[in-house]
């Protein structure tokens, strides 16, 4: 269950990106706290501290309001302490107040924005997605700033959770977040497990007369795809079981091609879903679920990535 989210701010429209989502969470979420965290550089605090002071509370209280006309509009039975928005100030830089907040406070999940390809600071708020999911302990949400004609999280007809999966016990520990997720919020969301099938890479060395295998590698590569559809079938099935078991609206889809292509591809035709993935500890960012798959997923989409670092 999660208690505390930690929503940081500079004040850039960029980092805002996360108040549609964090407005909703706290909206639905029961029991949970959202703690909008404004960063001040330590060059901007003197004289300016009374404007950033206003900022956060501004911030606080737009949320809160918001968050009650949610319950409002979709009829939400709101509890006496239903709607929990705070707001702290710090002074220093993103990369390294975020982390040290998270584990002062025992925040349960961070929500946050990453920066497109405009560039600026590398300190700036947009910026620290990468140094932040490298030694994170804890769950991050990321929402991609700087994008065109994307519909807000709030604005969204209908909630879709992408669970990517490969079949192991690493891709797997994001499974209970997908629960929580939905049991907490209370919402129709449905839960789409996505797996995908690779065509095998044609050695340089591969012959027919030399393998002695009785295919062309047209027919190899597909009996190979056909192999790995029915495995995960029976391995998505499986998956789907235990939310169903629960309640919980869920299917899977088997895409065949390049992983991180596919996977981008599906979240671009499915704009209003969550894509949801581990990524192991070792190595930072880039070592992560399907190798650099994942990376390159964080790269290339333009969904929300809640992305839950795996230290084992």
């Amino acid at each position: 269950m999660y208690r505390k989210i930690l929503v940081p701010l500079d004040g850039s429209a960029g980092a805002e990106v996360t108040l549609p989502v964090a407005k909703e969470l706290a909206a639905r979420m029961k029991g949970v706290e959202v703690v909008l965290l404004h960063i001040v550089a330590p060059e901007e605090r003197g004289k300016l501290e009374p404007m950033h002071r206003a900022y956060i509370s501004a911030a606080v209280e737009s949320i809160r309001s918001q968050a009650q006309e949610v319950q409002k509009n979709t009829g939400i039975k709101p509890a006496a302490d239903s709607v929990k928005v705070s707001g702290e100030m710090v002074t220093g830089y993103p990369d390294e107040e975020i982390p040290r907040f998270a584990d002062a406070k025992g925040v349960d999940l961070i929500l946050m924005s990453t920066q497109d390809s405009t560039g600026g600071s590398r300190r700036a708020l947009g910026h620290v997605a990468e140094k932040l999911m490298r030694q994170s302990k804890i769950p991050v949400w990321l929402v991609r700033a700087g994008t065109r004609d994307t519909v807000p999280y709030d604005k969204w007809t209908k909630k879709t959770l992408l669970v990517v999966l490969d079949g192991s016990e690493i891709a797997e520990s994001v499974l209970p977040h997908v629960e929580t997720l939905v049991q907490q919020t209370g919402e129709t969301v449905e839960v789409v497990l996505v797996r995908v099938c690779e065509p095998p890479p044609m050695p340089s060395y591969y012959s027919m007369e030399l393998s002695g295998v009785p295919l062309n590698w047209g027919q190899y590569v597909q009996q190979e795809l056909d192999q790995c559809k029915q495995i995960s079938k029976a391995y998505l099935d499986g998956v789907e079981k235990r939310f169903k078991d629960k309640n919980i609206s869920v299917r899977s889809e088997i895409l065949l091609g390049k992983a991180s292509t596919e996977i981008i591809n599906y979240a671009a035709n499915n704009p209003q879903s969550v894509i949801m993935m581990t990524t192991h500890g070792r190595g930072g960012l880039g070592r992560l679920i399907y190798g650099s798959v994942a990376e390159s997923v964080l790269l290339g989409a333009f969904n929300p990535i809640f992305l839950v670092r795996i230290t084992k």
